[in-house]
């Protein structure tokens, strides 16, 4: 495991269809830069709904059906994270994970982001072919695993607890496919605020393995060298 360190601070935005492997590259990332946190949107919704917290009550339906949680909603929720971590400082490195999705959400965000001087500093697109993703999702299982990369040992169970393995419930190729419809919907407009500010940077690939190294060395031209 590498241990780099960024000559200045690194604050971007993963943006990607859902299922393009924004989660996984955070973590490689984080495992090479293990200074830079991150925060994901979709983990922190999941985990809302997993407490039935007023918020988790308010998108647990919308979540199971694959739709898209309100703007002002997300945008207080992202905000309330931010500032809970204390990151929003100059000298903060890290990564958001699905915020903003829409262009919407994005001029609240540096709003908040510019009165205490941790503006955005690059947003990265995550390009992998939509075929590819729909194999992905129909072969994605939770906790942990999936049936190409990652099987569990004994088929359906997991291997730590031995309970029974589900999909989640937006996990299925009709879901994801009206998701990645919506997605570029909402999307496209959000790249071009992010392009029009000189931001906007594009990786592509099929795979983790072929896109993370573009991306790790995208961050070690830009900050680390």
């Amino acid at each position: 495991m590498s241990n780099l360190r960024t000559l200045r601070p690194l604050r971007t935005l993963f943006l990607g269809a859902p299922g393009a492997g924004k989660g996984t590259q955070t973590n490689r990332l984080l495992r090479d830069f293990p200074h830079i946190a991150s925060l994901s949107s979709g983990d922190t919704l999941r985990k809302h709904v997993k407490e039935n917290t007023p918020i988790g009550q308010k998108v647990s339906s919308i979540l199971e059906k694959g739709g898209f949680v309100p703007d002002d909603t997300m945008v207080s929720l992202i905000r309330a994270e931010l500032e809970a971590n204390k990151w929003l400082n100059p000298q903060a490195s890290w990564v958001l994970d699905g915020f903003p999705r829409t262009a919407a959400q994005a001029p609240p965000l540096d709003e908040t982001l510019r009165q205490h001087d941790a503006m955005l500093n690059i947003v990265v697109q995550l390009v992998v072919p939509e075929t590819v993703i729909l194999d992905r999702i129909e072969k994605r299982w939770v906790v942990m695993y999936n049936l190409d990369f990652n099987p569990p040992q004994v088929p359906g169970k997991d291997d730590v607890t031995g309970e029974p393995l589900s999909k989640r419930p937006d996990d299925n190729a009709d879901v994801f496919k009206e998701r990645l419809k919506a997605y570029h919907e909402l999307t496209t407009p959000l790249l071009e605020y992010y392009d029009k500010q000189g931001l906007l940077h594009s990786v592509h690939g099929e795979t983790s393995d072929i896109i993370y190294p573009k991306l790790k060395q995208l961050v070690i031209d830009k900050f680390a060298s």
